[in-house]
């Protein structure tokens, strides 16, 4: 097994193993890498949906997502599917899953099965990374804020975004969760200090005016885009991602009009935050 850091600020590349074959030694060795890059990019894999569930289920439990298409027979597994005529793509836009929930999901799991001839690409961007470039006066400021998170907008009966989206959304009756969580948060695994407010589903700082918790939040937003806190990963057929959503960023782009692509998704559950 071989693993060689992705970017300075997040993931890395694991090469030369079979995640559904793993000894307790190298799983022990892929969980501090993971913990310590925030992200994990497989290559080679072969995965049947039963190798899928039993690799997350090393993690934690599975969370079932509530608002993604099940695969059939396979309610674990959560479809990231765009048709070559559909617009718009799942995850379009800077988040990390799961933060409008009381205990957030650890991480997702993320296997390729069918890619695009180009395009597709996902990017991730360090939260750790982004808070270590803050200054010291920033830092100091956002040290004791916390946010609410929500998922209405998104998931919603009354969401844009979701009729946009279509078929591939379901059970808008049980969104509307929401979450009050660190600004910024010290990692329940490492206890290294990260940003943890996304564009996604962050919907303000609390015990801050209405203007300052937006200029806010759009100053490090604007910091965490930065270039220099990015991976781009590039998909193949039969690779598997991993992520932290307690200490990255994702971003899937669009830019594969008139393809296919599809990914199965599975979320692994969290613990609470402080």
């Amino acid at each position: 097994m071989q693993i060689t850091k992705a970017s300075d600020a997040v993931g890395a590349v694991v090469e030369d193993v079979d995640v559904a074959q793993l000894s307790d030694d190298q799983f022990a060795e892929l969980r501090s890498q993971f913990f310590d890059h925030g992200a994990l990019f497989f290559k080679d894999q072969k995965l049947s949906p039963e190798d899928h569930i039993a690799f997350a289920e090393r993690w934690n439990d599975i969370d079932v997502n509530r608002f993604f298409t099940p695969v059939e027979g396979y309610p674990q597994i959560a479809k990231v599917l765009k048709e070559p005529d559909q617009k718009l793509n799942i995850g379009g836009g800077w988040h990390t899953d799961h933060s409008y929930d009381e205990v957030p999901a650890m991480g997702s799991i993320l296997y390729a099965l069918e890619i695009p001839p180009s395009g597709g690409d996902t990017l991730f961007a360090g939260m750790h990374a982004a808070y270590e470039a803050l200054d010291d006066d920033m830092k100091a400021r956002i040290e004791n804020l916390k946010a609410l998170h929500g998922n209405a907008h998104i998931f919603g009966k009354d969401s844009a975004y979701r009729e946009e989206v279509g078929g591939r959304y379901k059970n808008a009756e049980n969104a509307g969760q929401e979450a009050i969580h660190p600004v910024v948060l010290k990692h329940p695994e490492t206890g290294a200090k990260g940003l943890y407010v996304n564009p996604g589903f962050t919907l303000k700082i609390l015990d801050v005016d209405e203007q300052e918790s937006a200029e806010l939040l759009q100053t490090l937003y604007a910091h965490i885009m930065q270039d220099r806190f990015h991976y781009r990963h590039k998909w193949e057929e039969g690779m598997l991602a991993m992520w932290d959503n307690r200490s990255t960023w994702h971003y899937a782009l669009n830019d594969y009009q008139g393809h296919r692509r599809y990914l199965n998704r599975i979320t692994v559950q969290g613990v609470p935050l402080n």
